[in-house]
């Protein structure tokens, strides 16, 4: 679905996997996933696959989709941004649903 998505938008720098982020081999520009875990575990398992050369406006790193009160899980973290999905969609499925962008050099 994600794959399919990426090619109907001609995105030519796209790969979809699905797979345990700590198999994942490579480097990227971001780590983009779902909750899938708390983020200190998830930053221990991609935390050598971001890329350090920055090419973009936002900082390469994690961008993860999370929902609920995220404040006590990004206490060690603050340079983390949250952005409510409430403010882009209005689907109520979005109300609690957040993107977390974590920069890569607050995750090591």
């Amino acid at each position: 679905m994600v794959q399919d998505v990426a090619d109907a938008l001609e995105l030519k720098n796209v790969k979809a996997e699905q797979m345990r982020a700590e198999l994942v081999k490579g480097d990227f520009d971001f780590i983009v996933s779902r909750a899938v875990t708390n983020m200190p575990d998830f930053v221990s398992w991609i935390k050598d696959k971001i890329k350090k050369k920055n090419k973009h406006e936002l900082k390469n790193g994690i961008l993860y989709l999370k929902g609920g009160d995220l404040a006590e899980e990004l206490k060690n973290f603050p340079k983390a941004t949250e952005y409510n999905l409430a403010d882009f969609f209005e689907d109520e499925f979005f109300e609690t649903k957040k993107v977390v962008h974590l920069p890569l050099k607050f995750t090591v």
